[in-house]
């Protein structure tokens, strides 16, 4: 699957773009590019990737999903961002998964025909779109019923139309209790699931589940959750597999970002064991933070973190000094992630993409307003108008800040190198 990036690259940018020069305004983003522009010239606060991380976790990631035996259908979710999604393309993954309607779209209209909704799709005007969609004979897609009522609303939706090219393929979604969405139960799976093969608008084709809302941590108890659910997921797989054509491969789907190895190691012996049998399915990763990775919340609960290299960083100004011990900076909530961990203060320097940072052990953002963060510390070697780097934790509410990030060649450049559009 090729994406059609060409025509980001000729946006116009516009003064509304916030942390672009000012002479960026008016020019295309290939023309921006062009003048070899530096971090220097960025405002704060500011987001800035590594274009080198990109790849490096990019290849990792599939290469890792690879050797165990799972597809990668990273959640496009995360950035929004086209550009981001190619690269993962590029490297083996086999398709995008999406969260709405409107994200759907999105990557349709950049040419992605290799979808999964980990959602259910009941709103009659996105059932409408996607009919329209389904007459493309190469686009496959997928999304997720989690109750018999969602497969009514969804024969509710679908019923006005004059025709549907081809069922909708969907995937039973287990939860879990306190958990998000999902059946709650195996016997309400395996009802659903029935159901689902009654339905002359849909075709069953699998399980989907996310194991990422059942713990926040790697506690005994926390890994000890994750694993069972993947457990019941394989059992309702072997329910629905006497309900469909044993032609059909399966698909069986989970989160795997903060969890990956659980899914390759409990998945691991249907895998072989399909395999072996001539009927294989699908066995899909959603990994969509890897990534990026972060300095907060996956540094900490990834598997992979040793393997992954985080490729986002914050920027942002001391605007105040107003007592001993705090300073204000200019980027708050509004600017960076902060619902998985505060940004955290890795250097301080005289400008934005000055080549000589200082260390500033000792310190940390304590608390962040819509637009100021505090950073605390009982020494503050820094002072007003000069610029902090922040790692940030979470890469799931980072991109959405923002319309155009710039990227640098790799850590420690000041060359931007390319403009990531994004979507939200």
């Amino acid at each position: 699957m090729t994406l059609a990036l060409d025509r980001l690259h000729d946006e116009p940018l516009t003064p509304a773009d916030t942390g672009l020069p000012a002479r960026a305004a008016g020019l295309t983003a290939r023309a921006f590019l062009a003048t070899a522009p530096t971090l220097d010239e960025f405002w704060t606060p500011l987001t800035v990737l590594d274009r080198a991380a990109l790849d490096h976790n990019a290849t990792t990631v599939q290469r890792w999903a690879s050797g165990a035996g799972l597809e990668l259908m990273p959640h496009g979710k995360t950035t929004m961002a086209p550009q981001l999604w190619a690269l993962q393309l590029d490297r083996g993954a086999s398709g995008l998964t999406l969260a709405t309607p409107g994200q759907l779209r999105t990557a349709r209209a950049f040419g992605a025909d290799r979808l999964m909704l980990a959602n259910a799709l009941v709103a009659p005007a996105a059932l409408a779109w996607l009919a329209g969609e389904l007459a493309d004979s190469g686009f496959r897609f997928h999304c997720w019923v989690d109750s018999i009522e969602t497969v009514e609303a969804m024969e509710r939706g679908l019923a006005p139309l004059p025709s549907l090219p081809r069922p909708i393929e969907v995937l039973v979604e287990l939860g879990g209790a306190g958990g998000r969405t999902g059946a709650r139960s195996l016997a309400d799976a395996l009802a659903l699931a029935r159901r689902v093969v009654a339905s002359p608008v849909l075709r069953l084709a699998g399980v989907a589940g996310y194991e990422g809302a059942l713990a926040h941590d790697r506690s005994t108890a926390g890994l000890a959750a994750v694993r069972g659910y993947l457990e019941a997921m394989l059992e309702l797989r072997g329910g629905l597999a006497e309900l469909v054509d044993e032609a059909a491969p399966l698909i069986v789907t989970a989160g795997g970002s903060a969890y990956p190895d659980l899914v390759a190691e409990v998945f691991a012996p249907a895998i072989a064991a399909t395999t072996a049998s001539g009927r294989p399915g699908r066995w899909i990763l959603r990994s969509g933070a890897s990534l990026v990775h972060d300095e907060g919340f996956y540094h900490g609960i990834s598997p992979l973190d040793a393997e992954l290299v985080p490729a986002m960083r914050g920027y942002a100004r001391v605007v105040s000094r107003p007592e001993p011990g705090l300073a204000l900076l200019d980027g708050g909530r509004r600017d960076f992630p902060f619902d998985e961990g505060l940004p955290r203060p890795l250097s301080v320097s005289a400008e934005l993409g000055d080549a000589v940072a200082r260390p500033i052990p000792g310190t940390e953002v304590t608390a962040v307003n819509d637009q100021h963060a505090f950073l605390r510390g009982e020494a503050l070697p820094l002072g007003v108008g000069e610029v902090v780097a922040l790692g940030l934790s979470h890469p799931c509410t980072a991109f959405d800040k923002r319309r155009w990030l710039p990227v640098v060649e790799h850590a420690g450049s000041t060359r931007v190198v390319d403009l990531v559009r994004t979507f939200f």
